[in-house]
């Protein structure tokens, strides 16, 4: 069992920074995928990034791609998403996620390939 708790949502106006963290407790956290979703009202769920278990490699979304850096501490079980130039189009509810597949791009963007979830924060980013 892995056991993720985000922090660190709120409410920023467009053009403004948040940082997000989620701690894990659990299983040996580097054998784990991360990843970040996130999911707006009435929408489905959408990959935001991911990184591998070491933190070498990462994979984001084109929305996001150049605004946001995910980034993980092995010593500390934590996962970090640095968000920049938010948009309103960013508001929404970001879990933090971890999978136990293999680093592969056609897997980690799809949720169903995670198996650990967090409960959620909620991102508001004002015009």
């Amino acid at each position: 069992q892995v056991q993720l708790v985000e922090s660190g949502g709120g409410l920023v106006q467009a053009g403004g920074s948040l940082r997000l963290s989620c701690a894990a407790s659990g299983r040996t956290f580097s054998n784990y995928q991360m990843g970040w979703f996130r999911q707006a009202p009435g929408k489905e769920r959408e990959f935001v990034a991911a990184i591998n278990g070491i933190g070498g490699s990462t994979y984001y979304a084109d929305s996001v791609k150049g605004r946001f850096t995910m980034s993980r501490d092995n010593a500390r079980n934590t996962v970090s998403l640095q968000m920049n130039s938010l948009k309103p189009e960013d508001t929404a509810v970001y879990y933090c996620a971890a999978s136990a597949t293999s680093f592969d791009r056609g897997i980690v963007v799809r949720s169903r390939n995670y198996g650990y979830w967090g409960q959620g924060t909620q991102v508001t980013v004002s015009p």
